[in-house]
């Protein structure tokens, strides 16, 4: 039993990567205002798939968390904070 809790896991784990990697795919596609139609029913495939091995991994009595490690990427560049320098302020004498 402990296996396939693990091969569950491993599954879900390796969904988790493909579902984000089909979430930036859409992500462009949309952006450049093309169809996304094929993407985004191979990420409802994914999607339901996935509730199918939760609900599995759940009978099974596990209910840790799975952690996944994935290549995030911003959807915008974090801003640079800027170092304020005091103004120097020069008093300008009447001639």
């Amino acid at each position: 039993m402990d296996n396939r809790i693990n091969e569950i896991r491993r599954l879900i784990r390796a969904l988790r990567v493909s579902m984000l990697e089909a979430e930036a795919i859409m992500r462009d596609q949309i952006n450049r205002d093309e169809s996304c139609a094929f993407v985004a029913q191979e990420i409802m495939k994914m999607r339901s798939v996935m509730s199918l091995l939760v609900e599995e991994r759940t009978a099974l009595g596990d209910t840790d968390p799975i952690l996944v490690n994935s290549f995030f990427i911003p959807r915008r560049p974090s801003a640079e904070k800027s170092v304020a320098r005091p103004v120097k302020r020069v008093l300008v004498g009447r001639i």
